[in-house]
């Protein structure tokens, strides 16, 4: 297993940022790669991704969701092994810092290469940077889910 570990601050409030989080099929106006995330129920998503000419699907489960605080994960079935956790940390009432960290299990041995040189962290480091674009460029969130898990 690798680790991930990247945060940034954005430039609204944490509630904003918390609640544009959960909106898992809006992902792919942000995240390279995603090209689609189905919310199956309120804890299941499949996501449809594409990275290096290689498309993958799986799902991910909700572990652990509290709002305003983290929204946590795991994969439980198809291409990819990974689990993570997003946390939101109030800095003041303008700003929050976005928090991940993510364990992924690098399969096969383009994924390992891919690993081994950084490809993921980097991918990671551009993901929330386009999040913080994206969330900043709207100045309000696209939708929200407040439920705990």
């Amino acid at each position: 297993m690798s680790t991930v570990e990247e945060s940034i601050t954005v430039d609204v409030p944490v509630t904003t940022a918390y609640n544009q989080w959960t909106q898992f099929e809006d992902f792919p106006q942000f995240m390279d790669g995603v090209e689609r995330i189905e919310q199956r129920t309120p804890t299941l998503t499949h996501w449809v991704t594409k990275v290096g000419g290689r498309q993958r699907e799986f799902d991910a489960q909700i572990t652990e969701q509290i709002p305003d605080e983290r929204v946590a994960w795991t994969t439980v079935q198809g291409e990819a092994r990974q689990a993570g956790v997003v946390t939101f940390h109030r800095l003041d009432d303008h700003h929050t810092k976005v928090m991940l960290q993510m364990e992924h299990d690098p399969q096969g041995i383009a994924d390992t290469v891919g690993d081994k040189l950084g490809f993921v962290t980097r991918q990671a480091k551009n993901d929330l940077k386009h999040f913080k674009e994206f969330i900043e460029s709207r100045g309000r969130e696209t939708g929200a889910w407040r439920g705990e898990v």
